[in-house]
Formats: C-alpha cells, sequence, structure tokens
C-alpha cells in the first residue's frame, strides 16, 4: 500500500534532511504545465540546498512518497480529475486503486508514516468564511492538533477567516511562528492585522524549538509562517476586493466542500489577471527554500543529542 522512493529511503535511513511536498498544488491549485513545472522546481530548489525532496500522493492506488518527474507529470496531467485525498479518503483512494493529490492534512500523515518531520506547502486550510452556518472548518488543523510534523507555508489562505482558524489553532495548542515577522502573513499579501506570539529569525531557531517540543512529548504539528516575499505581495486592500468577489461567485454557483478552494484560487487569478497565480509560485519557491533550511537544522539538532 506504501510505496517509498529510493533517494528518499535512503536520506531516512541514513538520517539525512528531507522535506515533503503536497500534491494538491499540483493537480489542484495551479493549471497544467504550469503546476508540473512549479513541482518540479521545488523539488530543485530542496535539492540544492542539500536535503532530499519527497512529493507524497497516492498513484493508482499505492501512497507514493518520493513521486519520480513522470509521475508528477501525470499527475498534473490529470489535474483536478484527481481525487483531492484528506484523512477520510485514503482508504478509500487505495481500495478502488484511484490516483489522488493529498492535501496538506493527508500529506502530514503520510509523513508521520515514513517518519518526515519538515513539510513545505504555499499555505493551510483552516476555518472557512461563514463557517458559523456553513460549518466548513479544514481538516487541516485537526491533523495539525496531532501529528508531529512542522508544516513550513505563507501563512493560511487569504479566502479563510484568519481570526476563527488562529483561535481554532490555539485551543489545539498548535504553535504559529512567525518567520522574521511579528504578524501573520496571509498568503498573498506579507501582512495581516493578526499579531504573533511567537517570532524567530533563523532556521536554527526554529529547528530548536521544534526539537524540544518533540522530545517533551508534545504531540502535534508547528506551523511556520514565511511571509510571501515582498516584491510579489499583494497590497491587503486589492487582494480582499478580489477574494470577496470570488467568494460572492462560488456561493452563486452553489460550490462548497472539496471544490471551494480550487473554485476560489482560479477565480482569484482570472479576477487579477494572472497575477496572484505568479504569487502563489513564488512564496510556494520560498516556503521550500525555508523548509530545507530547517530540516537541515533539524538534522544536526538530532545529531548533537545523539552525541
Amino acid at each position: 500500500m506504501i510505496a517509498i522512493s529510493p533517494s528518499v529511503q535512503h536520506a531516512l535511513s541514513h538520517k539525512l534532511a528531507v522535506v515533503a511536498l503536497e500534491s494538491t498544488i499540483i493537480s489542484h491549485g495551479m493549471p497544467y504545465p504550469e503546476n508540473v513545472h512549479t513541482a518540479l522546481e521545488c523539488e530543485r530548489i530542496i535539492r540544492d540546498l542539500g536535503a532530499i525532496p519527497a512529493t507524497i500522493a497516492i498513484m493508482d492506488g499505492i501512497l507514493t512518497i518520493g513521486l519520480t518527474s513522470d509521475q508528477i507529470d501525470t499527475l498534473g496531467r490529470t489535474g483536478q480529475e484527481a481525487l483531492k485525498v484528506s484523512r477520510r479518503d485514503i482508504p478509500y483512494a487505495i481500495s478502488k486503486k484511484r490516483t489522488g493529490a493529498l492535501t496538506v492534512a493527508g500529506t502530514m500523515i503520510a509523513c508521520q508514516m515514513a517518519g518526515i518531520s519538515v513539510f513545505a506547502t504555499g499555505g493551510i486550510g483552516g476555518v472557512h468564511r461563514h463557517a458559523e452556518t456553513t460549518f466548513d472548518i479544514s481538516a487541516d488543523l485537526e491533523e495539525l492538533a496531532n501529528t508531529n510534523v512542522c508544516v513550513v507555508s505563507a501563512g493560511m489562505k487569504s479566502i479563510l477567516d484568519l481570526p476563527k482558524t488562529m483561535e481554532y489553532l490555539e485551543t489545539k495548542g498548535v504553535p504559529v511562528i512567525g518567520y522574521g515577522t511579528d504578524v501573520l502573513p496571509a498568503f498573498y499579501t506579507r501582512n495581516s492585522p493578526y499579531p504573533l506570539e511567537y517570532r524567530f529569525d533563523s532556521a536554527s531557531e526554529i529547528a530548536r524549538f521544534l526539537s524540544i517540543k518533540w522530545k517533551l512529548g508534545l504531540q502535534g504539528g508547528v506551523v511556520v509562517a514565511n511571509p510571501i516575499p515582498e516584491e510579489f505581495s499583494f497590497p491587503e486592500e486589492q487582494i480582499e476586493e478580489a477574494i470577496q468577489q470570488a467568494t460572492i461567485d462560488m456561493e452563486n454557483f452553489q460550490i462548497s466542500g472539496k471544490k471551494a478552494t480550487p473554485f476560489l484560487l482560479e477565480r482569484i487569478s482570472q479576477l487579477t489577471k494572472g497575477k496572484s497565480l505568479q504569487s502563489n509560485i513564488a512564496l510556494v519557491y520560498s516556503n521550500c527554500r525555508l523548509a530545507a533550511q530547517i530540516a537541515l537544522e533539524l538534522c544536526k539538532e538530532d545529531s548533537h543529542e545523539t552525541k
């Protein structure tokens, strides 16, 4: 049911730095061929920094940890026809021998199965706007509460209700660390009105925090919020206007559940004339760099502990 690529297995066996990469960004987050180019570039960035990338998906019923370039291309071409797989969907996708792209929650589960501690993505899911009536809350949050993985993101997707998402994470005891920032980055923009309690300015500080947390037996994940590079950041008012229009369009089309986020991201890209897609790609690359640095520093922490 599970296949780990030789390069990832070698790295894990020798306690080398590994960075997991999700696959919904390939199938549901971007159009082809930008999705495939972005996925392969993410892997290159991680390798160039000295870590091993592990893109994770379910391919023909096999939970595959470390996709080949051909498998990434296949997933990119499949696009939104691929299943969007979270915790509840994994047994179904495997039993039916389907191809599925893993969400943040699904990827965290695969990371824990394989022993991978660091995961780079775009933005995590959270409490959706109007959740008080729709009850639409991402399974990512519950997985973060229970699974020992560091998730490097550009904060929460700004299509969400950010204050409610932060409250949920606080209740579940999930730390949100600002990398070089005192406020929560909001995906397309570097800033938001919401202050963060924890700030670190280096990958080594974050790795030390992770090592202490998990060695103390404090279960659960950590969100590292890495602001989008400044040259790709949108003004808050501009992106909020696009989000509100996209949300109205989504409600008019009665789109909900797993289809909501892909629809919103595509609609925002249309409203911003493609600029949001370029920002999305830039922030993912930035998160891959930071995740690789954290994974390398975490290996050093573990090495010091064993001496």
